[in-house]
């Protein structure tokens, strides 16, 4: 099945996530490529969500103020996007 690029990039991105759990049991995660990308939650599940809806906003603010995305595997946001013509199709 054929992925949007932001879906693939953010997946992408999730797999490089790092975890902690605190002292308190609460947990932190992190993507070291995405600096500022940074949750906390009750639990690892509630960790994992916030997380993935802490990076989605990060892209959309970064896109939307021209700011440079990591490169993440083969996805590169800061590519203007290629159209092909509807004939090709």
């Amino acid at each position: 099945m054929l992925k949007s690029i932001l879906t693939g990039y953010i997946e992408s991105a999730l797999s490089y996530a790092e975890y902690d759990k605190l002292e308190d049991g609460t947990f932190s995660g992190r993507i070291p490529l995405c600096k500022g990308v940074i949750a906390f939650g009750k639990t690892l599940r509630e960790c994992e969500a916030e997380l993935q809806s802490t990076l989605e906003d990060w892209i959309l603010v970064g896109l939307k103020l021209g700011h440079q995305l990591p490169v993440i595997e083969e996805y590169d946001m800061n590519r203007e996007p290629t159209y092909e013509s509807m004939a090709t199709m």
